[in-house]
């Protein structure tokens, strides 16, 4: 009884782990494609900040929730909803993301009209989003029948 909890226990530490990464990943290299051309402008918000400090801890923030969320959609029964719920989440949480990037190093030193404000992350997030996303989620769908 007792090993059968432990093997039970580390298929979840596998599963979590794996699952965990390929969100921070993914995010990481998602912000850096969108995003990339923002890298050597200030942030409004912390002058000090790095693009790469924020990239990592909007990398490391989106994980920790994704992951968790991700998990608990792993009880949808129809693959294809899954997949669905799970894309949507993913473009919805990552163009989030790439606005406020967008808002912290250009428009809030510019004057930017909310309307050309997300035009504009449309515009530049629309390929990483979409490829990165689906890769992602077949990713870990993948991963989840394998551990």
């Amino acid at each position: 009884m007792e090993k059968k909890f432990l093997t039970k226990t580390i298929q979840f530490l596998k599963i979590f782990s794996a699952i965990a990464l390929t969100i921070f990943l993914s995010t990481f290299v998602e912000i850096y494609w969108a995003m990339g051309s923002f890298s050597e402008r200030i942030s409004s918000g912390n002058p000090d900040s790095s693009f790469f400090d924020d990239a990592y801890l909007i990398s490391l923030f989106t994980t920790i929730i994704l992951t968790f969320v991700f998990l608990l959609f792993a009880f949808i029964k129809n693959i294809y909803l899954k997949i669905a719920v799970e894309i949507i989440s993913l473009i919805s949480v990552w163009f989030f993301w790439n606005y406020s990037i967008f808002v912290d190093r250009e428009s809030s030193w510019s004057t930017y009209a909310f309307n050309e404000e997300i035009h504009y992350t449309i515009s530049v997030s629309i390929l990483p989003i979409l490829v990165l996303s689906i890769f992602t989620v077949l990713g870990l769908n993948y991963i989840s029948k394998k551990l």
